[in-house]
């Protein structure tokens, strides 16, 4: 149900940011404790600040009740994807290219599940990754498909 939901929210929600030049980044329907919550992730190259996220939030409430695609009680919840941001899609990739990634895969690659490095360069079916073990860097070429989870990262 949640996918579906949030989908349908995503339908809804784009129109409203490519409006305001906005990108939405992801979308969740879950449920935590007794309480639904659809959250709306968003994003723009200035980033996005709270009266930002308010308007979304206003215009995308408008938008759900008039379409009406939840039955339950939820909390709607509009905001930033902050500095670790989940990376979705190629074009996701291709924009962070130069980026520091964390990036974990289905199954393992050169041993290893888990790559945290350098965004080097984004093609149909792969991203290639510089990641820096001690003293020596090696690049990975990790398929689109073998990832499970992809999103920015903060390296110290």
């Amino acid at each position: 149900m949640g996918g579906k939901i949030a989908q349908m929210t995503e339908d809804l929600a784009t129109p409203i940011l490519t409006d305001m030049g906005l990108t939405l980044v992801d979308t969740e329907y879950l449920k935590e404790g007794k309480q639904w919550f659809l959250r709306v992730y968003i994003d723009s190259p200035e980033g996005v600040d709270l009266d930002t996220c308010t308007a979304v939030s206003e215009r995308l409430s408008e938008a759900l009740d008039k379409h009406d695609p939840i039955k339950e009680p939820y909390f709607l919840e509009v905001s930033s994807p902050g500095a670790e941001r989940p990376l979705k899609s190629l074009d996701d990739f291709k924009a962070n290219i130069g980026q520091n990634v964390r990036i974990g895969t289905y199954e393992k690659i050169d041993g290893e599940k888990t790559f945290e490095g350098l965004l080097e360069a984004v093609h149909d079916d792969y991203i290639t990754v510089s990641v820096k073990n001690k003293t020596q860097e090696r690049q990975i070429d990790i398929p689109v498909g073998k990832i499970s989870k992809a999103n920015l990262a903060v390296i110290f």
